[in-house]
């Protein structure tokens, strides 16, 4: 894998080089070696690689990125999104649906 398909494949997967260190259980400045050619991966990290890929960005687990807890709670227009989810099923099997493509904070370890 040259350093340019490692690139491709971190766009295709929109993940930092820290996200998919992680994800391949490396270093972050492995992944930034292998994308300037100081080093390359091994058959094993290419396969991971690929296999990544081929699951697509949702493969990765990521941190959910937002505001504070606190302050989402605080936020009148959750609770009416809130109510609407309560009141609409349909729209309850269309969130249900879109929600499966993002992972669950609570499953996440604490920081």
């Amino acid at each position: 894998m040259t350093p340019d398909e490692l690139k491709a494949a971190r766009k295709e997967l929109a993940c930092t080089a820290k996200e998919l260190a992680q994800a391949l259980g490396i270093e972050q400045a492995t992944v930034l070696a292998w994308e300037k050619g100081d080093l390359f991966p091994t058959r094993a990290f290419v396969e991971k690689v690929a296999v990544l890929r081929a699951r697509g960005p949702t493969a990765l687990p990521r941190k959910a990125r937002g505001a504070e807890p606190m302050k989402v709670l605080a936020d009148p227009a959750l609770w009416e999104l809130l109510r609407k989810l309560i009141a609409h099923k349909k729209l309850r099997d269309e969130v249900t649906k879109l929600a499966s493509a993002y992972a669950d904070p609570a499953s996440e370890p604490l920081a």
